[in-house]
């Protein structure tokens, strides 16, 4: 399961999403917004950095990871990428936070000593998904998250119930059809191998125009037409009778020839 991809996306939609789980809540937290940043003269980028608004009064910028492997050089790699980027941006920020999140403590790294001036600080929190509460209590946003690392057996039914959830409950500034979507693409992923028709059958939903099915069926397309253009223009078939056919313009049949 892609679950870095799907936290991105999570993230990328609702970035006010990681306020409902952390201590230290902005005052602008719904005008800040979800990037992969560059860390200039350096060979990295940091994927999860929520940056304050422009017109901000207090510019606070958080740093994300959130952890389903385990790897004993996270909190090496994580700190000293924040405060690289902290120290190339320097004046642009006042103050800073970082945010670990792990499906369960046993993905943390054995070694929690050599960083405790981080680790026991107000300025770092770790949130285990799996020890949020009882799901029927908590919020639509934190259900979100914790469908991630359900199991497979529990999946489908945890999706379906957070489904009707947002249906019938007010869900704030998320809008309505953006959660849904997001879970889709949750099961999507968790049942790869599964077809849309049984995909919609599980949570109830017809997925066809979804994102991810639109996604998924175009890179779909998109490796069809690798195989099949080659293949028709040895037979004779010129580019403007293979984009006819496939009814897509020359200049994509030209991308596979």
């Amino acid at each position: 399961m892609k679950r870095d991809s799907i936290y991105y996306q999570i993230f990328k939609r609702f970035p006010a999403l990681i306020f409902e789980i952390i201590d230290n809540r902005p005052a602008q937290a719904q005008n800040y917004r979800f990037e992969s940043v560059e860390v200039k003269e350096t060979a990295f980028r940091i994927d999860g950095v929520f940056l304050p608004p422009e017109d901000a009064t207090s510019r606070v910028i958080f740093f994300a990871e959130v952890q389903f492997q385990k790897d004993e050089s996270l909190y090496h790699r994580f700190f000293t990428e924040s405060l690289t980027y902290l120290y190339r941006n320097q004046s642009q920020y006042d103050d800073w936070y970082c945010v670990v999140i792990f499906p369960s403590r046993s993905l943390e790294p054995s070694d929690t000593r050599t960083h405790r001036i981080f680790l026991n600080s107000d300025q770092v929190q770790r949130i285990y998904l799996d020890e949020l509460g009882n799901s029927d209590t908590l919020p639509i946003s934190i259900n979100l998250m914790q469908l991630t690392i359900a199991s497979s057996e529990t999946m489908a039914e945890q999706a379906k119930q957070l489904i009707q959830r947002v249906k019938l409950e007010e869900t704030g500034t998320l809008p309505k059809t953006e959660i849904i979507e997001i879970i889709t693409t949750i099961a999507v992923y968790k049942f790869s191998s599964l077809s849309r028709e049984e995909v919609e059958a599980m949570l109830g939903l017809n997925i066809e125009q979804t994102r991810v099915y639109q996604e998924a069926k175009a890179e779909g397309r998109e490796e069809m037409l690798k195989i099949a253009v080659p293949l028709l223009l040895k037979t004779g078939m010129s580019v403007e009778q293979i984009a006819q056919q496939f009814n897509i313009a020359v200049e994509s049949v030209e991308k596979y020839r």
